[in-house]
This record gives structure tokens, sequence and C-alpha cells, in this order.
């Protein structure tokens, strides 16, 4: 990875007033998640426009550290407890995304004319490093893929959190963190073991370690009753405004000229994906305890960090749309390879 350079870190700089200007107007309207969608829409517009804007990894890593730190605070003996009871619908939820990765695949491939390959990749629920890496192995075009996925996470973080401020959704979340105080001296030892988890799984290749890692380390913490400090708010604020302009600046110019037929077909797949989750969501409330808004975050597409931040600010069930996201992202990384080889292998026996 080659050292940033002056221009890097000047752009950057101009990144990030950007991105807290955008997060302070959008404090000021009272939108959802203003410290994410602010920073995400300013720099992906900004970026598009051709302006030179940049985002170090290792700003992008700070801000999921402090998103999974920040939500496996919230898994006290008791919440591990309570969502041992809701393994099975878990599970269901796993299934379900998969499912609906296959069937939004196929309708991709049949409105854009993209090849299977692509498709499968791009419509897969997982993360966009993971599904572009994986797919291009298997020989997917890697550009549309992760186009496909920067749009679907964009769509999500925006349509799902002002829909639920629309309809006035929130909720009266009965599990709060186990560590409320901030205390600087636990606070830097929670650092240490948190950042250590995530270098820890880095070297397993692990997907998406800088959410996983400190999450795990904070969980594995909280649920055995050391709370060594809560984290200040600051820090999660900042969290999600990295996260903002990481996404945002994803959108270059030259996603613009993606093919349009290709981009408008992900948008429909996205937007039919995010409906169908939504009623899976409901079918789910209905069948289990779980309140329906928590059900609808817990399996909509998106991505670990921003649904359970959603779930955070409408005190909704963190730890369940938490737990939900993450076994299915961790089953999804493990089995799209086999997976598509082996519905690669029907397919031919079906063609032969």
């Amino acid at each position: 990875m080659p050292f940033p350079t002056f221009a890097d870190f000047r752009s950057f700089i101009v990144t990030l007033l950007l991105g807290l200007a955008a997060a302070g107007l959008c404090n000021a309207l009272r939108t959802p998640l203003p410290w994410m969608i602010g920073p995400l829409f300013a720099s992906a517009a900004t970026r598009m426009a051709g302006v030179s804007l940049y985002c170090p990894t290792a700003v992008r890593q700070g801000g999921q550290w402090a998103i999974g730190t920040a939500l496996g605070l919230y898994f006290t003996p008791l919440v591990v407890k309570v969502l041992a009871s809701y393994l099975p619908w878990i599970f269901a939820g796993t299934v379900f995304a998969m499912a609906l990765g296959i069937s939004c695949a196929w309708l991709l491939a049949r409105l854009s004319g993209v090849d299977r390959v692509t498709a499968f990749f791009a419509m897969a629920v997982g993360g966009a490093s993971e599904m572009a890496a994986q797919g291009e192995r298997h020989g997917a075009a890697v550009d549309r893929v992760a186009a496909a996925h920067s749009l679907r996470i964009m769509m999500v973080v925006v349509l799902v959190p002002f829909a639920f401020k629309f309809l006035d959704v929130h909720g009266l979340d009965p599990f709060v963190p186990g560590a409320r105080v901030v205390h600087y001296d636990g606070l830097m030892l929670l650092v240490a073991l948190t950042s250590a988890g995530a270098l820890l799984l880095s070297r397993f290749n692990w997907p998406n370690v800088w959410v996983i890692g400190p999450l795990l380390v904070a969980i594995l913490l909280t649920a055995f009753g050391v709370n060594l400090s809560a984290l200040p708010e600051w820090m999660t604020h900042f969290g999600q405004l990295f996260i903002g302009i990481s996404l945002g600046t994803r959108f270059t110019p030259e996603f613009l000229h993606t093919a349009p037929r290709y981009l408008a077909s992900v948008a429909v797949c996205a937007l039919l994906a995010i409906l169908v989750a939504g009623g899976f969501g409901m079918l789910l409330a209905w069948t289990s305890s779980i309140n329906p808004a928590t059900a609808i975050l817990a399996t909509s597409p998106g991505g670990i960090a921003e649904m359970s931040l959603t779930a955070r600010t409408l005190n909704l069930g963190v730890p369940i749309v938490t737990a939900f996201h993450v076994i299915r992202m961790s089953v999804l990384v493990l089995t799209i390879g086999p997976l598509f080889r082996s519905m690669r292998y029907f397919q031919a026996r079906a063609d032969a």
C-alpha cells in the first residue's frame, strides 16, 4: 500500500471538513443518522463532481473500530441469554438473505444483460470488498460488483432510516450497554484490547476485521461482566463520520459513466430487495417476539454498522440487529464460494 502523499493529506483535510459541515447541517435539520448520512451524501456528490477527496484506509478502520466497540458493549450476560433463544430466527434470516441474493442476481442478469457470475456476486448480501474479492477469483467484473454494492449500501442507509423517520418509528430498547460511564483509564485498556482483536483476526484473513474484532472482544468482556468503560459520544460520532466519508469517496466520477442500464437495474434490484426484506422482517416479527422495526433492521440488506447504528439511534434492539448481521455476514463470506460453485455445477448439468 503506497504511503499517502502531501496531496492525499490535503484532500483528506478537505474531505473531513466537508463531512463535519454536512454532519452539522443534518444535525440542524434533524435527519436520521446525521453523522453518517450527511458526510456520505456530501462526499459522494462532491467526489462525483470531480473534486479530489481522499479517505485513508486507517480512517475507515478507525470508524469501524468505534462502531464495533460501541455495539459490543450492549452484550451483557442477560442479552447473551436472550439472544440464545433467537438463534433459530437468526438462522432463518441468514437463509433468507442468501435466497434473496440469488433471486436478485437472476433478476439483475435479466434486466441488465450482465453475465451471471458478475450478477451473482453483485447481489450477494455481503460486504463490498469481500464480494469483490470472491467475484474476482471466479471471473466476475470487479468494478461492476463494487459499484453494485456501493449503490445498494447507499440506498439502504438512506431509505430505511428516512422511512423510519417519516413513519415516526422508534422503540424503547430494553437493552442498555454494560458500561455507561466513561473511565479514561479503562477506556485506554479497552482501546488496546479491541484493537488487538482486530489485528489478530487480520492475520487469519477474516472479513471486516475492524468491526468484527473489536465487536467480539467487547462482547467477551461485557458478557463476563468486565465493564472497563463506556465509549465517549464523540467517538461514536466520529466513527459514523469516518464511515460516511469512506462510503462517499467510493463514488468516483467514473461511477457516473458505468453502464446506465446496469446501474438502473442494480437500483431496481436493491429497491426490491429492501421491500422484500421488509416484508420478511414483518413475518419474522409476527412469528417471534421481536419488535417489528427491530426485525426489519435485522433482516435488511444493509451492513452491520449502518443498520446497528440505526437501531441505536431509534432505541431499538441493538444487540439483536447486530447479532443477525454479524452471523449472516460470517456465514455468507464462508459459504459464498462453495455456493457459487454448486450453483454453476447444477446449471451446467441443466444446460447439458
